[in-house]
């Protein structure tokens, strides 16, 4: 994982809980996301980072540049049964992948995800999952990322 030169990566913290928040926000809207909604959930989110950080069941890499937090990612390690794909246990889906606009076009993401594949490897996962946006869905290909049926239910009466 090579980053273009003046950016450092480095492991977040449960003190930068609301960076990551902040990004996952940016990286929401930039989808189409309503901001009130967002806005609304802002507190529990910086409480669920800064809680899975310190538990170490969420990992999160930040880019810095320039004295600032510019880009992210994030893994959620996942305890599942084998499956006739692997006999691993820990699972891995990728979340908050997020450039800031002024700095896109210079392969962060890409760095970023080759530090998240190889935190992966470190752990002995081998099925690494994410949901792209469009933006993003090239970046995952070209990593080796296939498309996945998955299907999504909103429970009505649930906490949203």
């Amino acid at each position: 994982m090579t980053l273009p030169a003046g950016f450092t990566l480095r492991h977040a913290t449960p003190g930068d809980a609301a960076t990551i928040q902040a990004q996952r926000t940016a990286m929401f809207v930039d989808m189409g996301s309503d901001p009130a909604r967002l806005a609304a959930v802002h507190d529990a989110g910086v409480a669920w980072h800064a809680r899975t950080l310190a538990a170490g069941t969420y990992t999160g890499l930040l880019v810095e540049g320039g004295g600032e937090v510019i880009a992210g990612a994030g893994i959620l390690w996942t305890d599942l049964p084998p499956n006739a794909d692997t006999t691993a246990t820990t699972r891995a889906y990728v979340l908050n992948v997020y450039v800031q606009p002024a700095h896109r076009g210079q392969r962060l993401a890409r760095a970023l995800m080759q530090a998240v594949l190889a935190q992966c490897r470190v752990r002995g996962v081998d099925i690494v999952t994410l949901t792209a946006s469009d933006a993003g869905r090239p970046t995952y290909e070209a990593l080796g990322f296939t498309p996945q049926a998955e299907l999504k239910l909103l429970i009505p009466g649930g906490p949203s």
